[in-house]
């Protein structure tokens, strides 16, 4: 009978996590792994690549929308198939599966970004696609559409060309951009949950980020999720009065049981106006600033709606303090989300942070005191964590906060700094594990309230011991250029504890040229023979690199005939070491054109085909089938053996070995240099 009783109460208890929305005392940090048009950094294989290093920082990792979007390139929040296709602008099906299940041998869960508010449709105002998902047809009619969608609009059409929409009105905010669903209609809920319940079971995630949940009401979210049972759902309530996300939280109760976080936009706001105006006038609104409420705080301080995309699209950024913004969350409770050209730009201070965090022991539940600390230009907060609390000072004066005698400081930066009570009694060291350029160095700090504390540490790995190299409180030791394994512990009366592990990879600082590539197309197969527009741009720097900037982009006439074929080409610059080249061809004024093709760095061959994605021709990389110079008739001479140079496969002549990946020729041979 016991363990009848204990299994039942298992039982129960695992269905309880469930209908809690979000976990309590989660430990995790989210990354949003993505930004707008992160095209490149967000495709499936770069994600996939960065597992091991994510994995010690997150345990959630929210990716775009992944099905595909009916052609175009999209970011996903004009979604179209939700069961058939999963071709994407950041990878294919295979790739996003290999994601997920990297992800999850790495203990990351994959957040999926869910759009069901609304949908885009196939030919008209009203049809959507027809999908068969294990011998299940799915199929959404236009009486699944809100009778008032698009303010009217889209009754209007439908009357007039002989189709019913729902009866009910949409149960949130309108949206005209496409058609919003009616959740209240048995068969969009049936689609949805089978949707739903595919992302989950079949490729795998861990969980649902509700894109636009201001668009419907938010007990059909606990409907899904109470059908579903995702481990992580969060919800996309674009609001800064807390009291409305509150609303919508409580709207998502089934049994009592609020089954949805969501993103703390309040905070945001507070973070954003703080470092417009003054630190030391924040203020405390906020999900996780609420007892009853912090579980199912997302906290966040920019995503790809508020981040600066363009001079033509400004939203609503974080213009400075981004460090500050971070190193407040971060040591706070509720979940943070780092934005992922945050992580880019700012990985090693923010690694730092959640290091800080980790040996805190700081959980989604703990006890975070808002404006513990204030002063001109700066502002503190306490969080008290299952190991230790943690103190983060944020603002331009940070450096003028004196911290209580009985704490150390953990780290200092541009407008931040983390303190931690003496009597944790850990070693710490600020710089964080990783790959790194260039000389650096790590600060070692003995938290501890023992006058008599040292630091001991080693560099291969070893356990440290009392006989181990010792360094004082806040010396720096310099990383050996290679592969290091640091480890530092606290040394009392003989005995070591606390000890702390960092692994390092520190490459010396490669120089790098820029050098020019020449990108070749033919366009035989579609009839564009005397010369086609080359638009092209590369992403990363934002850099159009056309001469006008104006779409459809440069004309080019100049060719070359190569193995009976003409191929029109442009040369361009490489400017860095990660800089890559994107094209769109087409003809007249940009129509029709070709699909794009992303991240070129090397001289490249295309052959634009006559098969289309969509209303865009397909383009395929022909580089391997060309001649291994791209010269009809290479001059090969005995002396060929000892050349010192380098040839690139179009035939430009390099003086010293390229510091480039690509494939070359030198002494009379292909090279690959990786």
């Amino acid at each position: 009978m016991k363990k009848i009783f204990t299994t039942l109460a298992a039982v129960l208890a695992s269905v309880n996590m469930f209908a809690q929305g979000w976990p309590a005392n989660h430990s995790g940090v989210m990354l949003q792994g993505f930004y707008w048009d992160s095209y490149f950094d967000s495709k499936w294989t770069n994600l996939e690549a960065q597992a091991p290093e994510l994995s010690k920082y997150f345990n959630l990792v929210w990716i775009p929308q992944s099905a595909n979007c009916g052609g175009d390139k999209s970011m996903g929040y004009d979604d179209f198939y939700w069961f058939t296709n999963y071709n994407s602008s950041f990878g294919n099906e295979k790739e996003l599966r290999s994601l997920i299940q990297t992800f999850k041998s790495n203990g990351i869960g994959t957040i999926a970004d869910v759009v069901i508010n609304h949908r885009k449709n196939v030919s008209n105002w009203v049809d959507f696609p027809v999908e068969t998902y294990k011998g299940v047809t799915y199929e959404m009619k236009s009486t699944d559409i809100c009778a008032n969608d698009d303010g009217g609009k889209t009754k209007k059409w439908a009357e007039e060309n002989g189709y019913k929409l729902s009866s009910i009105n949409d149960t949130g905010e309108d949206w005209g951009g496409m058609r919003d669903l009616d959740h209240s209609s048995q068969n969009v809920q049936t689609i949805v949950k089978a949707y739903l319940d595919m992302l989950l079971n079949d490729f795998g995630y861990a969980g649902f980020r509700y894109d636009m949940v201001k668009g419907y009401s938010g007990k059909y979210t606990g409907i899904y999720n109470d059908a579903t049972k995702p481990n992580y759902s969060v919800g996309e309530y674009w609001d800064g009065n807390v009291s409305v996300v509150k609303n919508w939280l409580n709207a998502t109760k089934v049994n009592g049981n609020i089954t949805s976080a969501a993103f703390d936009f309040p905070i945001r706001y507070v973070v954003r106006d703080a470092i417009k105006a003054n630190w030391s006038t924040v203020k405390t609104d906020g999900l996780a600033n609420d007892p009853a409420y912090k579980q199912y705080a997302v906290t966040f301080v920019e995503n790809h709606d508020t981040e600066y995309r363009s001079a033509g699209e400004q939203q609503d950024p974080i213009r400075k303090d981004t460090l500050a913004a971070n190193a407040y969350i971060l040591a706070s409770c509720g979940t943070p989300c780092v934005f992922y050209k945050h992580w880019i730009d700012c990985k090693q201070d923010i690694k730092a942070m959640i290091n800080a965090r980790q040996l805190a022991g700081i959980t989604n539940t703990s006890n975070t005191t808002f404006n513990a600390y204030k002063g001109n230009g700066y502002n503190g907060i306490m969080t008290v964590g299952k190991k230790a609390s943690l103190i983060a000072i944020v603002g331009p004066n940070a450096n003028q906060f004196a911290a209580p005698n009985s704490y150390a400081e953990l780290l200092n930066g541009y407008h931040y700094r983390y303190f931690m009570p003496k009597k944790a009694n850990v070693a710490w060291v600020d710089l964080a594990s990783g790959d790194y350029e260039g000389v650096m160095k790590a600060k070692l700090v003995a938290v501890s309230n023992e006058d008599n504390a040292q630091l001991v540490y080693t560099t291969d790995g070893t356990e440290p011991t009392a006989s181990s190299k010792k360094a004082k409180s806040g010396e720096e030791l310099e990383i050996p250029f290679g592969e290091t394994t640091l480890k530092v512990g606290l040394l009392i009366d003989g005995v070591v504890s606390g000890v702390l592990t960092r692994t390092y990879k520190v490459e010396k600082p490669a120089a790098f040229e820029p050098y020019d590539i020449t990108v070749y197309a033919n366009a035989d197969q579609v009839g564009w023979t005397s010369g086609f527009n080359f638009w092209a741009w590369c992403d990363s720097p934002n850099e159009n690199l056309t001469a006008s900037g104006k779409w459809p982009g440069d004309k080019v006439t100049q060719s070359k005939e190569i193995e009976g074929k003409k191929w029109f080409y442009q040369t361009y610059k490489i400017k860095s070491k990660n800089y890559m080249v994107s094209f769109v061809f087409s003809t007249g004024t940009g129509s029709p054109q070709t699909v794009d093709f992303a991240n070129i760095n090397k001289d490249t061959y295309l052959e634009i085909q006559n098969e289309k994605d969509g209303a865009k021709y397909k383009i395929k990389d022909v580089t391997a089938d060309m001649p291994s110079t791209g010269i009809s008739h290479p001059i090969i001479d005995d002396n060929a053996q000892n050349d010192p140079s380098w040839y690139t496969l179009s035939g430009m002549k390099m003086m010293k070995k390229p510091s480039q990946a690509g494939i070359y020729i030198h002494q009379g041979k292909k090279q690959v240099i990786r």
